[in-house]
């Protein structure tokens, strides 16, 4: 290919991440409504990569403009999207302070920057992190998890004690290296080092692939419990889904083509499509 092109690709490919990232100063996204004076009436998002879109544009990076939650985009029909469809004279901004490779220990900062927007709506996904270690061992303790949950919530409830909070199980990870470990794609994009303590050797069948992977599927129901009981511990203003995200039968059709992992356009408007309705938001 002539140098020129490579330069041309390099930069068009620039200009995509640029675009995709989405999110100007604290992760914000333009309003389409109007906000309500002192900048109430907003939602935020924190948590993980999925929260940011991360892999749902043409690159490997965050396009908030596709989140579940707060995304403004066409493709995904987010919880922000379908609260300006309700009532866009009292919705504001969304603010996204999800962010690639955080765990739960990152929730009480970014539940900080929530409560600073003054926004009245809060999701909470987050876990994948805490579970995608380089093995079982590095996985964060589930007690260490619950801690850093409830910091979180506690910093939110500190800070915008009226908002109201939905807290999204963690999507059946194990589900997907079920339908993934037999399709050559996804697994050589796997063997790049995506979330190895569940999909290192995806192929394998020897006795201790087959644990190991058995105590990730474990590990990341005892972090859901730990979401579920830290909802409850905060009151009538939290909201758990029930586990409804954790139901959502993935397939590959959910999945971008890059990391075979992250939820594509059509995966985000999935979760946005179950997570509202486990939000009650709708009724």
């Amino acid at each position: 290919m002539p140098r020129r092109w490579v330069t041309a690709v390099a930069c068009l490919l620039a200009l995509v991440a640029l675009a995709c990232e989405g999110g100007g100063e604290a992760g914000r996204r333009p309003s389409r409504g109007t906000p309500q004076p002192g900048g109430s009436g907003g939602i935020a998002a924190l948590g993980d990569s999925i929260s940011t879109g991360f892999g749902s544009c043409l690159v490997l990076t965050s396009c908030q403009r596709n989140s579940w939650s707060t995304g403004d985009g066409l493709r995904v029909d987010s919880l922000y999207r379908r609260l300006l469809d309700r009532d866009p004279a009292i919705w504001g901004r969304a603010y996204n302070h999800a962010r690639p490779g955080a765990r739960a220990a990152a929730l009480e900062e970014q539940a900080r920057a929530a409560a600073r927007d003054r926004v009245d709506h809060v999701t909470v996904l987050v876990g994948a992190n805490d579970a995608c270690r380089s093995d079982v061992e590095a996985m964060t303790p589930v007690a260490e998890f619950r801690a850093g949950v409830d910091r979180g919530l506690r910093a939110l409830r500190a800070g915008r004690p009226k908002a109201r909070v939905l807290v999204v199980s963690i999507p059946d990870l194990y589900r997907l290296w079920e339908v993934g470990h037999t399709d050559s794609r996804a697994v050589r994009a796997w063997r790049r080092g995506v979330c190895p303590a569940l999909l290192a050797d995806p192929t394998s069948t020897a006795p201790a692939d087959r644990a190991r992977r058995a105590a990730f599927r474990d590990r990341v129901a005892a972090y859901n419990a730990q979401l579920a009981a830290a909802c409850r511990a905060y009151g009538s203003r939290c909201r758990y889904d029930g586990g409804a995200v954790h139901r959502v039968r993935f397939t590959l059709d959910l999945v971008n083509a890059l990391d075979w992992f992250h939820p594509n356009a059509a995966g985000q408007d999935r979760l946005a499509e179950v997570a509202w309705r486990a939000s009650g938001l709708g009724t």
